[in-house]
């Protein structure tokens, strides 16, 4: 059995070829089109409907899965090089045409997302999650082509990296159980209260700092109930830590993998990217003018890898908004008065999009605005952290040099209110051999989005978790 995208990438006829897929289209009671998943391209099946019996035909339905033998022949019509001429044709699997929902007509995103299950069957789902493995493949052969260590974190933990409290908690205790009681949770699974995790950052530092370099790559989670197109319950992060970094460095590495993956994705996923670009600026057209976005999905690629990155401070950043058009026309939805005030993805878009026309990179924030184990600067006002922005959707990594003094991070927690006794181990790395050290984070949702063109991020995960839906 050969798969799709073998026989059409060869371009040439072969005799007695054997494939396997789900039926797209029957047209004429004679072509069949057929797709395995293996590319976007569907492959034509020509059957002799007059040597075909009348109750095999009639199964050949949209969804139904095929096994198809045949010649692989030049195609005799316009649309497609080759086709198979069918000598035999067994149906695998029945698809009902009455009550299958992906039937070969335009659906919408919202109908797809209550058929998850099946929603891959399109060919816009198709493209998305073949081009999302890639990309998942793409991260670990960059990481590992730097001699970084992959490690896996763990999902149920006792602390709150980000010091948010959004996080869902994890018990065995029956329902009836007050386990808000402290004396409650003695009673639990762990002894203690526990929840998913909301970043693998802290555990990865540990182990940075014996290894040198390390990655997480896997699972994280959320309880903000915020119903957008921008978050979920359940995501993936890419969470890099290494030891002997500044924030140089970090802001080095962030580069240099971000280029190296969308240069990836541009290289080998040609024909998944042209379909979504397609259907990119089809979807733009429908927008009010002032939404727009001025450029193609390939486009705001090649800008990403093509141009060197732009690095300014947040207190310069904040003076350029400050003075920008927008902000003195009060075009933005959040005018710029002051600084220390957290920049919103439309302040970010302008100073990619308007005014620096280049991705960017903001460092040294306001320390009141940022998470306590960022370091300190020597103002005592802002830290060592930094910010990706690209064009369309603003920030899209966030990291920081970590802090290494341990004083200073005591202080930090303790202003912070963050609980020193459940992170005492994390304190530890300050105690023995501590040194300088840096990392970030990369929602992997986000990125899929940026390089699919898909506006809701629900669409670039097989099976999304948000507020009030836990579906399949």
């Amino acid at each position: 059995m050969k798969k799709i995208d073998i026989l059409l990438s060869k371009n040439e006829p072969k005799i007695n070829v054997e494939v396997c897929g789900w039926v797209k289209t029957f047209r004429g009671n004679r072509f069949i089109a057929i797709n395995d998943g293996s590319t976007i391209d569907n492959l034509q099946c020509v059957i002799d409907f007059e040597k075909t019996e009348n109750s095999l035909l009639k199964r050949i339905n949209t969804g139904a899965a095929v096994k198809i033998i045949g010649d692989l022949i030049e195609s005799q019509g316009s649309g497609q090089n080759l086709e198979i001429n069918v000598k035999e044709i067994s149906i695998i699997g029945d698809s009902d045409p009455d009550i299958y929902p992906i039937q070969p007509k335009k659906h919408s995103l919202e109908f797809l997302r209550e058929k998850a299950h099946l929603r891959i069957r399109t060919t816009t789902f198709n493209a998305v999650m073949r081009i999302r493995s890639i990309l998942s493949f793409a991260i670990h052969e960059f990481f590992q082509g730097k001699n970084f260590y992959y490690m896996n974190t763990p999902i149920i933990t006792g602390s709150d990296a980000e010091g948010a409290g959004e996080m869902f908690r994890v018990t065995t205790l029956p329902c009836s159980i007050n386990s808000n009681k402290e004396n409650s949770f003695k009673k639990d699974f762990f002894g203690k209260e526990t929840h998913l995790t909301v970043s693998g950052q802290l555990e990865a530092e540990s182990y940075a700092m014996g290894l040198g370099n390390v990655y997480t790559f896997g699972p994280t989670f959320r309880a903000e109930n915020s119903n957008t197109t921008r978050h979920l319950a359940e995501f993936w992060m890419i969470e890099p830590e290494m030891a002997f970094y500044d924030l140089n460095d970090n802001m080095n590495l962030a580069e240099e993998f971000i280029k190296s993956i969308l240069s990836t994705i541009l290289l080998k996923c040609e024909k998944d990217l042209k379909f979504l670009d397609d259907r990119y600026n089809n979807e733009q057209k429908k927008k009010p003018l002032i939404e727009r976005s001025e450029m193609g999905l390939i486009e705001k690629m090649n800008f990403v890898v093509n141009n060197n990155f732009k690095r300014i401070t947040y207190t310069e950043s904040i003076d350029i908004l400050k003075n920008s058009k927008p902000n003195k026309k009060n075009k933005f939805k959040f005018k710029i008065n002051e600084w220390g005030v957290d920049l919103q993805s439309e302040h970010e878009r302008f100073l990619v999009e308007k005014y620096y026309k280049c991705p960017v990179i903001i460092y040294d924030y306001p320390a009141k605005i940022k998470a306590f184990y960022m370091r300190m600067n020597e103002d005592q006002m802002t830290v060592r952290a930094m910010d990706v922005l690209f064009p369309g959707i603003g920030e899209i990594v966030g990291g920081s040099q970590r802090e290494e003094r341990l004083e200073v991070l005591e202080k930090r927690m303790k202003d912070m209110g963050v609980d020193e006794d459940e992170l005492s181990w994390y304190l530890d790395l300050r105690r023995f051999g501590s040194a300088p050290h840096s990392g970030f984070g990369l929602g992997f949702e986000r990125l899929v989005q940026f390089t699919t063109g898909m506006a809701n991020i629900r669409d670039v995960i097989p099976f999304p978790r948000t507020p009030q839906n836990a579906s399949f």
